[in-house]
């Protein structure tokens, strides 16, 4: 059974999931719908341009393969065959030459692009390599950039308002995001996306850096329009903490956010973690306005790192979609404010 055909089967009592985000939020939300038995469609931001993607992309016009990595090593399988082209794909190569720094599974994507000239074929393929349960696919086949307007970016002019061009820019920028934008403006989506998104029972948003991981979904029009007409229910996962390009930003403003870029967006269930979503009260009220229930339970990691467990998320999230399996009453705490 390939990729396609894993993500596409029925799946136990979760049903079929589509998983939007990028980096390590949907790294870890995927290694969580894992252990629940579900074979997920992750959805993955291509605008990235730091780091080794970002290298690669200066050298050749491909999509940023570090986000797709992540989420295929998230996605292997346990086997030992599996389990270690996994850990080939993220190992990092040591020194200070050219290839000091760039991830194998980088490498191996850039390659599969050329050969198959179709990233997702691509990405299928290199899912075959890793056994993955589930399938990875872009939110477009072209290269995107992200910009915003954020007002204090410039410490020499802290009250005017500049533009912020660049993904990794924009994460480590201080000041208020105004305004977010993908370039070009308005791409095509991954076909394949758009048809999982029709076909799902569940859709997932986040956790994950929120302007440069999760809103960008939601400014590719045919993503937008297939949230919004697909039947499915809708799950928004909160961040443990705020980031540079979030700062200043409470749990209530995050999902204020998502409505502010995609009007329409309704929602079933929010869920935060319970040491980390502030008051309550704001965002139970937050929750309501996108017609959802909030549901708080621990899911960060046990040494107190802002990062989701993904042991501790599969238990929240089992609850949640509807699993077969009870989750002991102490871990989820339902707060339904419908």
């Amino acid at each position: 059974m390939t990729a396609a055909e894993r993500a596409s089967s029925p799946q136990r009592s979760v049903g079929n999931v589509v998983a939007f985000g990028g980096g390590h939020g949907l790294s870890a939300m995927l290694r969580a719908l894992r252990r629940l038995g579900c074979a997920p469609t992750a959805v993955v931001t291509v605008a990235d341009n730091g780091g080794s993607s970002g290298r690669l992309r200066r050298s050749r016009p491909i999509l940023p393969p570090g986000d797709l990595r992540q989420a295929l090593a998230a996605l292997a399988a346990d086997d030992d065959t599996s389990a270690t082209n996994a850990r080939l794909m993220q190992h990092r190569f040591a020194g200070d030459d050219e290839l000091a720094g760039h991830a194998v599974g980088n490498l191996l994507l850039l390659g599969l692009f050329e050969v198959f000239d179709d990233p997702v074929a691509a990405l299928d393929h290199a899912a075959e390599l890793v056994r993955a349960t589930g399938r990875v696919l872009p939110m477009s086949r072209i290269p995107l950039s992200i910009e915003a307007s954020v007002r204090g970016a410039d410490p020499a002019r802290p009250g005017d308002t500049v533009t912020v061009r660049g993904q990794h820019e924009l994460a480590v920028s201080t000041g208020a995001v105004r305004e977010v934008r993908l370039v070009p403006d308005s791409p095509a989506a991954c076909a394949e996306a758009v048809a999982a998104i029709g076909a799902a029972d569940w859709l997932l948003l986040g956790p994950g850096s929120w302007y440069t991981s999760v809103i960008p979904h939601l400014l590719v029009p045919e993503l937008r329009s297939a949230i919004v007409a697909s039947p499915a229910q809708r799950l928004v996962t909160l961040n443990l903490a705020t980031e540079s390009e979030t700062s200043g930003l409470s749990a209530a403003d995050h999902l204020a956010e998502l409505t502010r870029y995609l009007p329409q967006l309704r929602a079933d269930v929010v869920l935060a973690d319970v040491r980390a979503m502030g008051e309550q009260a704001p965002l139970g009220l937050a929750a309501e306005s996108l017609g959802a229930r909030l549901v708080t339970a621990r899911v960060a990691a046990a040494d107190g790192a802002p990062r989701h467990d993904p042991a501790a998320l599969a238990a929240a999230l089992e609850g949640i979609l509807g699993s077969n399996k009870p989750i002991l009453g102490s871990q989820v705490d339902r707060v339904d404010v419908r």
